[in-house]
């Protein structure tokens, strides 16, 4: 390949670089950092590859990362520099065409006690009280930018880089599926029981994936997320009635605007109402207080 402007081999004017990734695979790297203007442009190029046109040509799965594109191929079919020229003509053009709409989902978590575990830890480690904490944490609006590790984990941007912890230096062996975690300045959500070494702080009764549900994974990349403080008795309610079949998590239209609440403030958070009629602060000492018991 040919340098770009750039100056680096492969790359083009945009920012683009596109590199062989074993004998049926090319990655597709844009700029590397971590912002929703990368990510749109990662989702419609992945999108744009699962299409029609892109299987004729014998490209078999695009996997989205933060800001790359994994693209498998079928080297009977193709080789890596086709598949890197239609890359290029893809993002040239239109790729993947108009987006949905985003969509917001409001999610309830207990924080702390048994639900949250290490909430006292993160608390003592950025010098915050627990409650502070939690108001943090439920303060603002997280993006997902992309779900992996494990079916349907939504890997959240825009948490306020005063929770940011490290990760466990001895994870857990099991992880209870609905576990809401930190490491370093991410959060996310364990969608299934699985090892972790995240910091557990929290845990909602929503069932983030289950493989009978179409789609099976509740949270898709370009979703947003906010985390609603309830009590334990409420999350029990929610718990009963999702395994009755009578609870479904509906999500709210966000407008054309909605890039501007993705930030990493949440400091103003100063304890919001709550589903079930819990602040932030009430909703995560009640769920010490059960612990305790």
């Amino acid at each position: 390949m040919t340098a770009g402007r750039s100056g680096r081999a492969g790359e083009d004017p945009g920012g683009v670089r596109v590199a062989p990734a074993g004998d049926q695979g090319v990655y597709v790297y844009f700029p590397q950092r971590i912002d929703p203007e990368v990510s749109r442009r990662v989702r419609r190029l992945a999108q744009a590859l699962r299409q029609p046109e892109a299987r004729r040509r014998g490209i078999r799965e695009a996997v989205p990362a933060y800001a790359s594109v994994y693209v498998i191929f079928d080297p009977l079919q193709t080789d890596h520099r086709q598949v890197a020229r239609y890359c290029r003509r893809l993002l040239a053009g239109d790729a993947g065409g108009q987006e949905p709409p985003a969509r917001r989902f409001r999610i309830p978590v207990v924080y702390g006690g048994r639900y949250g575990p290490d909430l006292e830890v993160v608390a003592r480690h950025t010098g915050l009280t627990p409650d502070q904490v939690v108001r943090l944490h439920a303060g603002t609006d997280y993006f997902v930018y992309f779900t992996g590790f494990s079916p349907g984990f939504p890997f959240l941007g825009g948490m306020s880089p005063r929770l940011a912890v490290p990760r466990r230096v001895t994870p857990r062996t099991r992880v209870p599926a609905g576990s809401v975690g930190i490491a370093g300045r991410q959060t996310g959500i364990y969608p299934v029981d699985s090892p972790g070494g995240w910091n557990l702080i929290g845990r909602t009764p929503v069932a983030l994936f289950h493989p009978d549900r179409d789609p099976p994974a509740l949270l898709a990349a370009g979703d947003y997320v906010r985390f609603e403080p309830v009590s334990p008795d409420v999350y029990r309610e929610i718990e009963a009635a999702a395994a009755a079949g009578a609870y479904q998590l509906r999500p709210e239209p966000v407008g054309s605007g909605g890039r501007a609440v993705h930030d990493a403030a949440g400091d103003a958070a100063t304890g919001d109402a709550a589903p079930g009629g819990a602040a932030a602060g009430d909703a995560a000492g009640r769920g010490r207080e059960e612990e305790s018991r």
